[in-house]
């Protein structure tokens, strides 16, 4: 790796041995703290020499870099480095230009993606980072995105994604909630779709022989390479497949539904400005009451959605929906009941 692949990583081990006041470092200090994180991370490096570490923090010092304020305090004919202010950090400050480049540089990258239907978050992404670098003007952060970096099952996206791309079939162990032991599936992936904060896998299904099979990601236990013959998707257009659904589950031998139902009070003006589905389609019947009509296939993420409306909502059509949510209505009475 060259020395300024290493440059971000040196000047954060330089900013943690800058706001340490337990400690002097001298030149020699310095250059021996990044020469052994260097080391760790690449066993290759030659190492850093007194010149690199003294232009780092010339840069570092520069409206360029951070604008470091760095004192240079005498021990004998020795001399020390730390920041005048103790709890200054790079950490803490805005992006500078550099770091903004390098941004940009990614967003380039990244715009390569959109129009993939494997990676339509892409555009999403895009637009979060786009609006960061934009909007992080100071140390006063004025906009923030919900973003969960503990995701379980992240970890599966990256080889997921190649399989698909290369068309390798998969056997994967997956732990369903309802088994206690995990099933050994083979699957031809086609598909990753991202709903309400997981991940899913679409493909062909050697058991079942459905082309549109999906597992959860955070349900993952271990993904392995088969040498099978990849069987090819030559049934489902992604692009439209989820046009007619909430979620990510479409059952069997199900079609389009009208479905109606009255919202009441707050939670009436919340899902006229959120809308449930693209196909929603909202009256006022008074100041109070909302109509509500979606076309959609009925599915348990459906039935979800409209559960968390309880109290403020009342289905009307179509009757086989209305019995399922009464039974679930019923259930959790009895339950609280108990």
């Amino acid at each position: 790796m060259s020395t300024n692949k290493h440059a971000f990583i040196r000047y954060k081990i330089l900013d943690k041995c800058f706001s340490n006041p337990g400690r002097k470092y001298f030149i020699e200090d310095l250059i021996a703290e990044c020469e052994k994180t260097l080391i760790e991370r690449d066993p290759s490096s030659n190492g850093i020499s007194r010149r690199q570490i003294l232009q780092d923090i010339s840069f570092m010092e520069s409206k360029e870099g951070w604008s470091i304020d760095l004192g240079r305090y005498r021990d004998g004919k020795k001399v020390y480095y730390r920041y005048t202010d103790p709890s200054f950090s790079i950490n803490n400050m805005p992006l500078n230009d550099v770091e903004v480049n390098q941004l940009k540089s990614a967003l380039d990258i990244l715009s390569q993606f959109k129009g993939m239907p494997q990676f339509e978050w892409i555009q999403e992404l895009l637009t979060k980072l786009q609006q960061n670098i934009t909007l992080k003007k100071s140390n006063n952060v004025i906009i923030e995105f919900s973003n969960n970096e503990y995701l379980k099952g992240i970890e599966h996206l990256g080889p997921l994604y190649n399989s698909i791309l290369y068309k390798r079939t998969l056997k994967i162990s997956y732990k369903p909630f309802i088994s206690d032991s995990p099933l050994t599936i083979i699957i031809h992936p086609y598909y990753l779709k991202q709903y309400n904060n997981r991940w899913f896998l679409f493909g062909y299904n050697n058991e079942t022989q459905k082309h549109n099979w999906n597992l959860a990601l955070d349900r993952i236990q271990s993904i392995e390479e088969v040498d099978l013959v990849y069987v090819e998707n030559t049934q489902i257009n992604w692009s439209e497949y989820f046009d007619d659904i909430v979620g990510v589950t479409i059952p069997d031998n199900a079609s389009v539904e009208r479905v109606i139902f009255e919202v009441y009070g707050k939670t009436a003006f919340y899902l006229e400005s959120k809308p449930i589905h693209g196909s929603q389609k909202s009256k006022w019947l008074n100041k109070e009451t909302l109509l509500v009509e979606l076309n959609v296939i009925p599915n348990i993420e459906l039935e979800k959605v409209l559960l968390s409306f309880s109290g403020d909502i009342k289905v009307l059509a179509p009757n086989f929906l209305i019995d399922i949510l009464k039974m679930k209505y019923d259930k959790s009475l009895s339950l609280i009941e108990q």
